[in-house]
């Protein structure tokens, strides 16, 4: 092989940085060094990886082809070398999660994975679907926990264990005391919702798809506690996880309100780029996650580890 894991480096940076000064920066080279690796390797392979405009750098078709398959080995030679230093493979991992997986399930799922991995760095990254899907696409986390479809052509997606969204009020609300409302109850009220791009967003649209009743959203906000407060104080009606609401239905703050009409089921999903190499520690983070849910009918079913 003419082509040296220094120089994949520099290439890998300087088409996630578009810059070889950045990817040099990043690297902790300087960037007459980066600029040399990155300029031999196009010179050995006798190919232009990247399209230059000024000091800017743009992957062309090659390069595109090029990058995730230097990643998959730059990654499977990191872990070559956790090995050698006795790491038992145990490097790092990124984790991404939306925010009910995030707030509710990945923190202590992540905690339990470190007291028995404790070399292993773990990060996690908490925004909506629509982010982490992004992320993974652009390799900038190794695995996504998401609530939310995911059609994107280079990410493979496997189901993790059901979630049900569930329409809340205040326990003073008129509609608390029957505990059921109709779509066409559900139409006179104020709304206080996840903001388009969540998971939980597009849920809830899709199974009112067939209602022609047009909604009174008086908030879209980006978190659930935000959305749980502003119900509370009486704002509107909310629709979010049970599994965020676990604890306020216990404390009687909050009401569950039945939708016979409404089918507000989905889906937890596991996601990652289909050409990025699945480290021991992505593959057993996911093999705990599923030990976790085996038997579970319902994500607010969850038995969740202690952490001590």
């Amino acid at each position: 092989m003419h082509f040296t894991l220094r120089q994949l480096q520099v290439f890998v940076a300087a088409a996630q940085q578009q810059s070889v000064s950045r990817a040099a920066e990043s690297l902790s080279l300087s960037q007459s060094a980066a600029s040399s690796s990155l300029s031999e390797l196009e010179r050995q392979s006798g190919c232009q990886l990247f399209d230059r405009a000024g000091k800017r750098l743009a992957l062309n078709s090659l390069g595109h082809q090029l990058l995730p398959q230097a990643m998959a080995l730059l990654d499977q030679a990191k872990a070559v070398e956790d090995l050698l230093n006795g790491k038992s493979g145990f490097g790092s991992l990124a984790v991404g999660a939306t925010l009910t997986v995030g707030n509710y399930l990945a923190t202590l799922l992540i905690g339990s994975f470190m007291q028995r991995h404790p070399e292993c760095r773990v990060t996690l990254h908490v925004q909506n679907t629509q982010h982490i899907v992004q992320q993974v696409a652009h390799y900038e986390i190794d695995l996504g926990l998401i609530e939310g479809e995911c059609q994107h052509p280079d990410i493979a997606v496997q189901p993790w264990v059901e979630d049900q969204l569930v329409v809340f009020c205040a326990p003073q609300h008129p509609l608390a005391k029957g505990g059921e409302a109709s779509v066409a109850q559900l139409a006179q009220e104020a709304w206080i919702m996840r903001e388009h791009g969540s998971g939980t967003r597009l849920t809830f649209d899709q199974a009112m798809r067939h209602h022609p009743q047009a909604l009174n959203i008086r908030l879209e906000l980006e978190h659930t506690e935000a959305i749980k407060r502003a119900v509370e104080s009486g704002l509107g009606i909310g629709c979010i996880s049970r599994l965020a609401l676990q604890d306020a239905f216990r404390r009687g703050s909050l009401v569950a309100l039945e939708t016979p009409e409404l089918d507000l089921t989905r889906q937890f999903y596991f996601i990652w780029h289909k050409q990025k190499y699945q480290s021991t520690a992505m593959r057993e983070f996911v093999q705990q996650c599923q030990a976790l849910t085996a038997g579970v009918s319902r994500s607010d079913k969850i038995v969740l580890p202690s952490i001590l």
